[in-house]
């Protein structure tokens, strides 16, 4: 097998042990299987985030480990790489970078979910479904009926039936429903405004414009900007060319393992960000799996010296707050707040992989009065696409039934913070309740 993404990073991973079991084909990837030690971490339940779908299965095929035994068997040729139980396991890996963070030997299941789905793909071609959802950043912005036909498909049930039976979306959940205007669209004028030159700016920072602010909540980028601009820094807004499309990060080709998709993207992302990190400038990202595509997966991509610049620039909005409110460079002040209730946070399973809760919790107590709860919850069970496919639905349920809905219905009146948007549309989907960006809630709450 010749590997599809630059596992290169591996190289030395496991030489000299030999005990590291390295399968026998796949190069670099294989290397990237073996560093699994099968210690069964992934197999334990309680606090962390990692193998959701283990989680409420007890199914050690749909573990960590499990999914690397599984893998290890085709890369020595004894499975084929289109096996049904090695093709379910991976169907059924929620990308959540869990085991990143949590297995002592840092395995990456969410990239090598990826190089998977590419190498099947190469015997086997992508769905329509798998087209469409992967692509729908695109489609929004090229065919404004796709939005008036998803509010239609959310009002009416034959509408959404008939989306079950030949796209495979389920008809028992909500659609996210585009804003009527893209942040793009409501300020294509200019990326800033022209500032007098003796105004003194703490530094000059962009943000990253993902397709999921920009199409489904521009008031997120708006309220982040602000905030930013009234603590003291210059923002710009990550744009594409005039006449262009707006800026993907690609995080939904690769979900979906399209990498030649993703790849077209990045590319068009690097171009857009490398002048702003050469000028000094911070990458900013409110959407956790849209940064840390830009962070972590684009040097997967065989993307050269420039991913390595932008990657080393880029933080989380709660990252980059809380380093200048540590460097006593953040300083904006707060309004107090009276409410008794505990506001309800609910991490994004990316934030979590890169331990940015440390951040979120440490940002949150710069409002004055504020009482929160961080809820000790695995996935949503959103994950992208994961949650509205016909099957994969009832799953997706079942990982938040295990601890972020209890929560919430502990809580009834509480507020809910939640950065992610897949985890802010189930909340809504299943709780009927309303989650906010921290962005928003920081330009509520500004003095």
């Amino acid at each position: 097998m010749k590997p599809i993404l630059d596992w290169s990073v591996y190289r030395d991973a496991g030489m000299g042990d030999a005990y590291a079991d390295i399968p026998k084909s796949g190069g670099d990837f294989a290397r990237a299987v073996a560093v699994c030690i099968n210690a069964r971490q992934c197999e334990k339940k309680g606090k962390g985030v990692m193998c959701p779908s283990y989680r409420v299965s007890d199914s050690p095929a749909l573990s960590t480990g499990g999914r690397v035994r599984l893998l290890k068997q085709a890369l020595n040729g004894k499975l084929s790489i289109a096996d049904h139980a090695l093709a379910e396991a991976m169907e059924l890996c929620l990308a959540c970078k869990g085991c990143k963070r949590e297995c002592e030997n840092e395995v990456d299941m969410a990239m090598i979910k990826i190089e998977y789905l590419a190498q099947r793909y190469l015997q086997q071609t992508p769905s329509p479904r798998t087209r469409m959802l992967a692509a729908m950043p695109q489609l929004l912005e090229r065919h404004a009926w796709m939005q008036r036909l998803i509010s239609l498909r959310n009002k009416h049930a034959l509408l959404a039936r008939a989306g079950e039976m030949f796209a495979g979306i389920s008809a028992d959940v909500s659609v996210p429903e585009a804003a009527i205007q893209s942040y793009a669209m409501q300020n294509s004028a200019t990326q800033v405004e022209p500032v007098p030159p003796t105004t003194q700016f703490q530094a000059e920072v962009v943000l990253l414009l993902d397709s999921f602010s920009n199409h489904f909540a521009p008031q997120n980028i708006s309220a982040a900007k602000k905030v930013l601009e009234m603590a003291g820094y210059r923002v710009f807004i990550s744009r594409a060319e005039i006449g262009e499309l707006p800026l993907c990060c690609g995080r939904t080709q690769l979900a979906h393992g399209l990498v030649d998709d993703a790849r077209a993207n990045a590319k068009r992302m690097l171009a857009a960000l490398l002048p702003h990190v050469e000028a000094g400038r911070t990458v900013i990202g409110l959407e956790p799996a849209c940064l840390l595509a830009v962070r972590d997966d684009y040097r997967f991509l065989g993307l050269g010296e420039g991913a390595e610049q932008v990657a080393a620039a880029s933080l989380l909005f709660e990252e980059f707050i809380a380093r200048e409110s540590v460097a006593g460079r953040f300083k904006l002040a707060f309004a107090p707040v009276a409410s008794p209730t505990p506001l309800l946070i609910h991490g994004h399973c990316h934030q979590k992989a890169v331990g940015a809760m440390k951040s979120m919790r440490r940002v949150l107590k710069l409002i004055p009065g504020l009482q929160f709860d961080i809820i000790d919850s695995t996935c949503c069970g959103m994950a992208g696409s994961f949650g509205i496919e016909k099957e994969h639905v009832a799953m997706g349920r079942a990982m938040a039934e295990e601890s972020l809905l209890p929560a919430l219905r502990a809580s009834p009146t509480a507020g809910i913070v939640a950065n992610g948007f897949s985890c802010r549309h189930q909340i809504n989907a299943c709780e009927q309740r309303e989650a906010k960006h921290l962005a928003v809630l920081l330009c509520e709450q500004l003095a």
